[in-house]
């Protein structure tokens, strides 16, 4: 049976891991719309947003839910991307969105559409250069995605995927996969509470389990008893590689972060995405917001550590983004030396931000700072300010390398 999350009808009270998703995701979404709408030759972007687990709305305390969030960063994303193409004197964007908001349960749904008529109405009526269309469900996730799944197979490309599940499965691993592999540009916010997956690992694999948190000396038994060591550090390492291994064959890029939560690390907020710059921007954001939790490495590798001598908990502050630059400045150099000694930065993005929590300007600083590095502009120059490195510019190792060399002892091989 699904778990009623909340009592919409009643008046659903907004829970401290919700508030901070919502920022997480009424952020991206706006920077979403702005980054989609760049280019200097484009007049229109079309979108679907789908809402699975939609809610009623509006929480008791008259907070948005994330329809609402949806439909008011349409306008102000809109409103701010216009205005800086004016001034740049550039021509207007339209966006036709498709907005798909399911709910189980009709009553719920019915206080949805109580609410978002009369804004999206509103919005219609004052902001021209906006063609929303919403449509209404009320099924179980089960029933409407093979609905959903054909309203937009084909139509739309760019796709944005909100599974905000109540705790436990109801979103199948499978579907995931399915859904990263509908278009190039899709993207997933899927939610779920930590202890739904190892109980699913633990009822369909045990040995697999098992040998996922060998290395951290840590019982699955145990591992499993989250209301007993959610909050240690040592619990987030091991959720932490479980979520990242369970989930990386579905997309190329996921963030498997955990929302901070001073009751333990139950609740995890990824990310999927098939292209870097989503990943590059969602970085971006969670350090803007401080409210995700990583345990590991900060640097290019986050989850390549010895367990017995690595490891500490960044919390996407200002403190870890420190540490993240210093590891930063030893880990890019030795990423390019293993494919040669130059790379396009283009590339270097696709292949590194897989596996790294660091912000964006950590590691442009990174790479300019470096003494084993130079940025080489298209034309040859030289780069000299962070701000300034583009895709097209090229990392080049110099000719003396402080950094030890790649290969160990091959004496043993």
């Amino acid at each position: 049976m699904v778990k009623k999350a909340y009592a919409w009808e009643d008046g659903a009270v907004l829970d401290e891991h919700s508030r901070r998703k919502h920022k997480i995701l009424r952020e991206y979404f706006h920077r979403y719309i702005t980054v989609r709408c760049q280019n200097p030759r484009q007049s229109k972007f079309r979108l679907a947003v789908i809402d699975a687990f939609s809610g009623g709305g509006r929480y008791s305390c008259g907070t948005a839910g994330s329809p609402i969030i949806f439909i008011e960063e349409l306008q102000a994303a809109l409103e701010a991307v216009n205005i800086r193409r004016v001034s740049q004197g550039l021509g207007t964007v339209e966006i036709e969105c498709l907005l798909i908001l399911n709910d189980a349960t009709p009553g719920v749904t019915d206080i949805l559409r109580g609410y978002c008529e009369p804004l999206v109405a509103a919005l219609v009526a004052s902001c021209p250069k906006l063609q929303l269309r919403v449509c209404y469900l009320s099924k179980t996730f089960e029933e409407a995605y093979p609905v959903i799944k054909g309203a937009i197979a084909g139509r739309y490309r760019n796709v944005i995927w909100n599974l905000d599940q109540c705790g436990h499965g109801q979103v199948d691993v499978a579907t995931i996969g399915e859904i990263m592999r509908s278009t190039q540009s899709v993207e997933i916010f899927y939610t779920f509470a930590i202890h739904s997956l190892l109980t699913f690992l633990s009822r369909t694999d045990p040995k697999l389990m098992e040998r996922q948190v060998r290395h951290l000396a840590i019982n699955p038994a145990d591992l499993r008893a989250i209301d007993g060591i959610g909050s240690t550090d040592a619990w987030l390492g091991a959720a932490e590689r479980i979520v990242f291994e369970t989930f990386h064959n579905h997309a190329r890029y996921v963030s498997p972060f955990s929302i901070t939560n001073p009751k333990g690390w139950r609740y995890w907020l990824i990310h999927f995405a098939n292209n870097y710059r989503a990943r590059q921007v969602y970085n971006d954001v969670l350090h803007d917001n401080g409210t995700q939790a990583h345990f590991g490495l900060p640097g290019l590798n986050m989850l390549h550590y010895d367990p017995a001598k690595e490891g500490a908990l960044y919390l996407f502050e200002a403190e870890h983004r420190i540490q993240a630059k210093l590891k930063l400045l030893d880990d890019i150099p030795r990423f390019i030396a293993a494919s040669g000694d130059t790379m396009l930065v283009e590339d270097f993005y696709a292949a590194a931000y897989n596996a790294t929590p660091a912000h964006k300007d950590d590691i442009h600083s990174a790479m300019l700072e470096s003494d084993d590095l130079e940025i080489l502009t298209q034309t040859g120059g030289v780069r000299r300010k962070s701000r300034q490195i583009n895709v097209g510019d090229t990392l080049r190792l110099k000719n003396q390398k402080s950094f030890l060399p790649l290969f160990g002892d091959l004496s043993t091989l």
